[in-house]
């Protein structure tokens, strides 16, 4: 129904119920015959039109009604105070960790290079000078030998994996991260390639990621170095584990505790304006276009404004509203809407 018009019709409405005496003016002899066919008692006449109709008296005070009905407004002790958001402790790791190295990244072998038996032996070689070098503590130069080598042949994951292992001792693990996925990138069980990325995680305080790489390592190729690094890692790695486990359930019964506020809010503001309605039914003069049966009078095309389907017109679902109740107020708040059709709120409103 066009809102203009509803608005003319709650006017003349309330004109109807200040003044009952119009609905005897001749021009509205069709609507008052029609209230009549419907059951509807209209006031009698009065001359003169000043004297109130005895079926307009309120037998009950507006501190009568204030005393007799529940306050329902603000939704009582139910109303609670939003939690303030959840935030982390800080966790208690142990281990060695050093600042992350930022240098551009080191030369890497080109994949698509055609590698001779010369190629290999020369590589060999180079690799050799590098471990004669790493004896002797020039981690420098043991890096520029790895590099020539892993150029000579770039298809070599153990070559990789050993530079990696040099980075390592040089504390720069991300160096040593890019040298050990190139080697799981040729070979996926290099075992060497999950110990030293392992490794280089663990320097980075990446304590989850690094026990994973090293219990990879393990199964491949077990020895006591990745053992001993284990044995620092997994602690730290169990107590991230605990401490996310610990606060998802937080987060999750806060999610849970919030949500059944909100039920409770819609509830309270449900009870409230029924109450209300109710009461305002309480005090309305009897007769002053009264509630019908059914619903307004001949109902609108599909129920009330806003109304529901499957029910009759100006009624909800399940046979309607318990009592005499004001829709206008109901039917225009979203909220109260979907409160009503909780089937908790209405066994509530129903008791």
């Amino acid at each position: 129904m066009d809102a203009s018009k509803l608005k003319e019709l709650k006017l003349f409405i309330e004109q109807c119920k200040s003044n009952p005496s119009i609905l005897h003016d001749p021009s509205l002899a069709f609507f008052r015959h029609y209230l009549e066919s419907l059951g509807a008692k209209i006031p009698t006449a009065v001359a003169g039109g000043s004297e109130k109709p005895e079926a307009y008296t309120v037998e009950e005070s507006d501190k009568d009604i204030k005393d007799a009905e529940p306050d329902f407004v603000g939704g009582g002790e139910d109303e609670e105070e939003e939690e303030d958001e959840i935030i982390e402790s800080d966790i208690e790791l142990e281990g060695e960790v050093v600042e992350p190295d930022n240098d551009p990244p080191q030369k890497m072998g080109d994949p698509s290079f055609e590698v001779t038996d010369e190629n290999r032996e020369a590589a060999q070689e180079a690799k050799a000078k590098a471990m004669e070098a790493i004896s002797e503590g020039k981690l420098e130069e043991a890096i520029e030998h790895l590099t020539q080598a892993i150029t000579l042949n770039p298809i070599s994951a153990i070559m990789y994996a050993t530079r990696a292992s040099v980075f390592i001792k040089m504390k720069k693990p991300n160096a040593a991260i890019r040298d050990a996925s190139a080697a799981l990138e040729i070979n996926p069980d290099s075992s060497k390639g999950y110990k030293t990325r392992g490794i280089a995680k663990a320097l980075l305080g990446e304590w989850k990621e690094a026990a994973k790489d090293l219990h990879l390592a393990s199964r491949l190729d077990f020895d006591e170095e990745i053992n001993a690094v284990l044995k620092k890692v997994e602690p730290n790695a169990h107590k991230i584990d605990e401490h996310q486990r610990k606060y998802e359930r937080l987060r999750k019964e806060r999610e849970e505790r919030k949500i059944e506020r909100e039920r409770r809010r819609r509830k309270a503001k449900a009870e409230a304006a029924y109450h209300e309605a109710k009461k305002h039914e309480r005090t309305r003069p009897a007769g002053a276009g009264g509630a019908f049966p059914r619903g307004m009078p001949g109902g609108f095309p599909g129920g009330m404004p806003g109304g529901f389907p499957g029910a009759m017109p100006g009624e909800f679902p399940g046979g309607g509203m318990p009592g005499n109740v004001d829709f206008n107020k109901i039917l225009n708040d979203p909220e109260l809407i979907a409160a009503f059709k909780d089937p908790e709120v209405m066994a509530a409103l129903q008791d």
